[in-house]
Formats: structure tokens, sequence, C-alpha cells
């Protein structure tokens, strides 16, 4: 694989991640008075922070609380600060952490007046940092039924409104447990960028006084990315459908785009494809899977090289962010042995790509506005 063609488009991912900062996110929203002009008026402003981004996005908060409470994935690094509480809990299952969490958020939400305000700052992952089932539900039966829906390839919607319907804190849940006036900031991993789908919505109630901004997308990577391509000289061409479907499919349908690509291109696309696990469960992801599937389809045609990646640096069971994938992948794995077709077949799409050296691993970014694919034609 050619390391000219790795080197771009590592650079494309790592310009989206900026555009995405989370912090200078908030920061700029802050700056707005629409935004922060109910925080200047509280007698007490606490700040919530939750989900994958939660300490990134913080960092753009500060000097804004008088306390605070921050819900992390575990393995996330802590950020720092005397009168901030951090909690970590499970990702992507919920557990006894993630209903230990949503107890916490709402003694946290409850501590708070008609006077004071909360500044909340969601992010992708939420849904399964905060736990708490409403009447006639049990963690066991929403996890049993989340897993149905992850089995037959379901969306990010799809499973957030079976969260919200289960649950006695998304859909605004947590939000109704306070007098106080909330300031949400939102950055979005779904389709569409609907905030109150984001995280299942948990602070998002709806009411008039209340303000929410979404301040973080996936096009705004993108829009770094094209950036980067114009100034490494490359013509960026910008996908006008948001990545969907199963992932392999939607490798296939990038690399019918690829083909038409002329030599000094870039394109870039964005969103979230699915995979319909069935009984197999390997190690991978649907950005590994939608690099296979592009790989397969343009077999043994020169010049192009793709990267598939996840926006917080991990996909699915892999622990990697994302894989390379070029016109001799499919070569190399036969001479070492390996079947693309079952790798697909069993979902094990990590130990292909590991075994070629094209895992693209970057660890978590502290971001999460889901999945990117760049590929360049030389």
């Amino acid at each position: 694989m050619n390391g000219r063609q790795k080197g771009l488009l590592g650079s494309l991912y790592r310009a989206a991640l900026r555009g995405v900062d989370p912090g200078r996110a908030v920061e700029r929203a802050l700056a707005e008075e629409a935004v922060s002009g109910p925080l200047r008026g509280a007698r007490e402003v606490g700040v919530f922070a939750v989900g994958k981004a939660a300490a990134s996005m913080l960092r753009g908060a500060r000097g804004i609380a008088s306390r605070g409470l921050v819900i992390l994935p575990r393995g996330y690094a802590a950020p720092k600060g005397a009168a901030i509480d951090v909690v970590f809990s499970s990702h992507p299952e919920p557990d006894r952490s993630s209903l230990r969490a949503a107890r916490r958020a709402i003694d946290f939400f409850g501590s708070f007046g008609r006077e004071d305000a909360i500044l909340c700052l969601v992010s992708g992952g939420t849904s399964a940092l905060l736990a708490l089932p409403r009447g006639g539900w049990t963690l066991e039966r929403e996890k049993r039924a989340l897993r149905r829906l992850v089995a037959r390839g379901a969306s990010i919607l799809e499973l957030n409104r079976l969260r919200t319907r289960a649950s006695a804190v998304k859909g605004g849940g947590l939000g109704r447990r306070t007098r106080a006036t909330l300031v949400t900031l939102v950055l979005s991993d779904v389709p569409g960028d609907r905030p109150r789908l984001v995280g299942s919505g948990p602070t998002v109630r709806g009411l008039r006084r209340d303000r929410l901004c979404v301040i973080g997308t996936n096009a705004l990577g993108l829009e770094a990315a094209a950036e980067e391509a114009r100034r490494r000289g490359l013509v960026p061409v910008r996908c006008r459908e948001r990545l969907s479907g199963e992932a392999c499919e939607a490798g296939e349908r990038i690399a019918r785009r690829l083909k038409r690509l002329r030599p000094g291109a870039a394109m870039l696309a964005g969103g979230e494809t699915t995979v319909r696990l069935g009984r197999a469960a390997g190690r991978g992801g649907r950005s590994l899977e939608l690099a296979l599937g592009a790989a397969a389809a343009l077999s043994g045609i020169d010049g192009w090289c793709l990267l598939a990646a996840g926006s917080d640096g991990k996909d699915g069971s892999s622990s990697a962010a994302g894989a390379f994938a070029d016109g001799s992948t499919l070569e190399r794995a036969k001479r070492r042995g390996l079947d693309p077709a079952a790798a697909l077949a069993r979902h094990a799409t990590d130990p292909f790509f590991r075994a070629l050296g094209d895992l693209f691993e970057t660890g978590p970014t502290g971001t999460n506005v889901a999945d990117w694919a760049f590929a360049v034609r030389l």
C-alpha cells in the first residue's frame, strides 16, 4: 500500500477532527448572547457533561460553573477540576454503573432551583452511560431488545427511540428533575442532527426558557477535511448522500464513485452505516466492513486508497478507529492466507486488517460525530 496515500488520508482525518473540536465549539457557542445570557443571569450555575466528548466539551466551559458532574465511558481520561465530580459508566451496553450514573445525575439536577441554571454538554454515547428503566422495563429487558435491533442492522435513530421509550431519564426525563433553566449544547452523531435524538435527549424537555444548540456535526468535519485537501493540492469531492445502510454495501457504493474520480481528487463522505450481526460476533466494526467492501469492489485497480474510520477513535468491537484499503488489499490477503469473504461473514474484520498492517489506530479522540470515509486517487 502506498505510504504517501496513507499519510494524505490520515491528514484528512486529523483535519476533520480539528473541525469538530468540542472545546472550541463550546467556546464559540458561549460567546453568543442567546446561549450565555441565561447563565449570566442565574443565581448559581452548574455544568453537566455526558458522552464520549464530555471531557473535551468541558474544556470550553472553564470558569462558567460553581460545580459540575461529568459522566464518561470507562477508560477515558478524567478532566481536572476541584469542583467537578467524575463518574465512569458503561459503553456500548449499559450495566449497573449506568444505573448509578443516572441516579447521580438525578441528584445533581435536583440540587438546583428555579433561579439557577445548568449548562448541559451532551454528545454521543450518552444513551448507554445513563440508564434508568421506567415502569414495566428492566435493564436486562432493554438490553435484549437493543441486541435484537443491532443484530438486524437497526440505525442509531431506531436504537435511540427504543432507549427513550424504556427510560425514565431519556427523552427529557433528566431535565424534568430540576426547576433550573437548562442550556444544552449538543455534539451530534445522528442523521439530521436532531438534538432530541443525540444521546436520546436526556435534557431536552421543551421549556421556552431553556436554550438548545447543536454546536458540532459530521458535516463540519468534512468541511475542514475539504480545506485540508485543497491545501495539499487535491480537488475535494463531497458525497452528497450520507453514509448509511449496510456497511459492506456502502463500501461498494463508494467504490463506484471512486471509479469515476480523476487523478488528484479526494473523495469525502460522512455518516453512519450499520452491520447485521446475526449470530456471528467477531471482532470488527462498520468502518472496517465498509473498507473491505470497497476493497472487494475495486480489487486490482491501481491508484486509489481509502480510509474509513469512526470520529471517536473506536470502531465497533475493534480497538482501532478504522482501516485503510486499496486495490492490492485482496491480493495481499490471499498471499497471507486470509479470506475476506469469511472475515465479512464472521464480522471478524479487525484480525483481517491487523494481519495486513492496515488498521488505523488513534485511541479515544475526545469527540463523536459518527464516521468518515476519505479516499484519494493519485
